[in-house]
């Protein structure tokens, strides 16, 4: 059941001195070994999303640098009364954005108009910094020994180009400090909601690269009882490269075949299906948040599903694991950027 893609397992830069795309760059990777060395302006994309999700919350982070412009943003839901909190800012040209070229390495930092988001990677592993208008996120990323996460070339040609790296299900642990009262995350989360279940994790995109103006998406991620899933769609068909994968105690199986995506847009909370050789999988939402942004030329719409998985989906060796009860996310995003 191997993927037929071939697996990078030594350092390699993205980009060839001229800035086009490294042949040799195109695969993918149990941990990051790619060097994001983007040269030049123009449709250059840096970005570092994580989100998590706890017994009580969901948390979404971006820092951005998109070159006409960064956006970052911050964003709380709670699972339990539906409330949200959260704001966006659009900085010009990215002013003050800074991406490391590597993933796992350094510090990301942005901020500007009342959102400021940071990464940084330390011995516990990485610590995520955020403040918006009344929330504070002070969270630690841990990186158990021997944990392998998703990295994909993704090849449209020499000049246009993705490298993602999807490290799905890692496990948490900090503080949110919200309008509604302070809550800990990890081991058992409290606050002025009482306590929920031990799980909570984080899920990391990071992404380089120069991409089309004009880009659909979809992206699934979910973990649980030691299972993480990992699916993509539409921005890697026909490229030869995807990003789909299983975790299994923290093991990746690299999934080389593209997933049918079915949903309906007139109802986004109506379940999701994911099919493929080795994916049969059902996701239903349990909260839908809706994003757009429009700036004359430019413009995204993003509808982001959180919710349960079911389902099941067949590693390396051909065992279907289960993936019922998973939690997390499905989402569509259009971008025109």
């Amino acid at each position: 059941m191997l993927t037929h893609e071939r697996e990078i397992t030594e350092p390699v830069e993205l980009c060839l001195p001229d800035g086009r795309l490294n042949p040799a760059a195109v695969g993918w990777t149990r941990r990051p070994l790619h060097r994001a060395n983007l040269r030049g302006w123009g449709r250059a994309k840096r970005w570092e999303y994580w989100g998590v999700v706890t017994p009580r919350h969901v948390v979404g982070l971006v820092a951005s640098s998109l070159d006409y412009a960064g956006v970052h943003g911050v964003y709380v839901l709670d699972r339990e009364s539906g409330e949200e909190w959260g704001r966006d800012a659009v900085v010009p040209l990215g002013r003050g954005a800074v991406m490391p070229d590597r993933s796992g390495v350094g510090t990301a930092e942005a901020r500007g108009g009342g959102v400021a988001v940071g990464t940084r990677e330390g011995p516990e592993g990485t610590r995520l910094r955020a403040v918006a208008p009344g929330i504070d996120v002070d969270l630690v990323v841990a990186a158990p020994a021997g944990r392998e996460s998703l990295g994909v070339v993704v090849p449209w040609g020499p000049r246009r180009f993705q490298y993602t790296v999807k490290d799905v299900g890692r496990p948490v642990r900090g503080r949110l400090r919200l309008p509604s009262g302070v809550y800990e995350v990890g081991g058992r989360e409290r606050g002025s909601g009482g306590e929920g279940g031990p799980e909570a994790f984080a899920v990391l995109d990071h992404g380089r690269g120069k991409w089309p103006y004009r880009m659909r998406w979809n992206w699934a991620a979910g973990s649980g009882g030691g299972v993480a899933l990992q699916l993509g769609g539409k921005w890697t068909d026909g490229t030869g490269m995807t990003e789909n994968g299983l975790f299994v105690d923290g093991r990746l199986h690299k999934i080389g075949d593209e997933v049918e995506w079915s949903y309906d847009r007139s109802d986004w909370m109506r379940p999701w299906r994911m099919r493929g050789p080795r994916v049969e999988v059902e996701f239903r939402p349990f909260h839908e948040k809706v994003s757009r942004t429009e700036l004359l030329v430019v413009g995204s719409e993003t509808h982001q599903c959180f919710g349960y998985f079911g389902g099941r989906v067949r590693a390396d060796d051909g065992m279907w694991v289960p993936v019922d009860g998973l939690v997390g996310w499905a989402e569509e995003a259009r971008q025109r950027w």
